[in-house]
């Protein structure tokens, strides 16, 4: 049989594992109670997978995947580490790290479009299809320390506009 088509003359390209959601240099890695137990169950599920690969006696191509998987646990580790948990605030008077908030955004002083709810999480909690934003997002970074009624400025792709908070609450669980 000819080896010109077989695994072990195939170029080994680099591992590539894509970084977590990057922090701005100097900004603390805040996590909601939620976002650190999901970090903690991640561990969890990648030690399990760890463990898998190490027992599986089909030894081709595990050798990249437990690299890939030891880059992977590395990460998540070194985020672990640096987490400060921020507990939410029961009675929210202004909008923070874990709150709720829903906003409505103002063309020329009028509501434009449907309000939106959203919550301010990490970066590694942040999933827009569940309405949660990383703390560190330019709509998050626009309405913090504001309270209901309060305004602020808006940059967008369709030029300046305006959000007004309409509600703070507690974030849910």
């Amino acid at each position: 049989m000819s080896r010109a088509f077989t695994k072990e003359e195939a170029p080994e390209g680099p591992i590539i594992v894509p970084p977590r959601p990057p922090l701005p240099p100097g900004v603390p890695n805040y996590v909601t109670p939620r976002g650190l137990a999901a970090l903690r169950d991640e561990r969890v599920a990648l030690d399990a997978e760890r463990s898998r690969l190490a027992a599986d006696t089909d030894a081709d191509g595990r050798q990249r995947e437990m690299q890939a998987l030891s880059t992977r646990l590395t990460q998540l580790t070194e985020r672990i580490a640096s987490a400060k948990l921020v507990e939410p605030n029961d009675d929210p008077q202004e909008v923070r790290f874990g709150t709720t908030v829903t906003v409505q955004t103002l063309a020329n002083g009028q509501p434009e479009g449907d309000a939106r709810t959203f919550a301010i999480v990490g970066v590694d909690e942040a999933k827009a299809s569940e309405a949660r934003v990383a703390f560190t997002a330019p709509i998050a970074r626009a309405v913090m320390g504001l309270r209901a009624g309060d305004e602020a400025p808006l940059q967008t792709p369709k030029g300046q506009k305006a959000l007004r908070v309409e509600a703070v609450e507690k974030i849910a669980d």
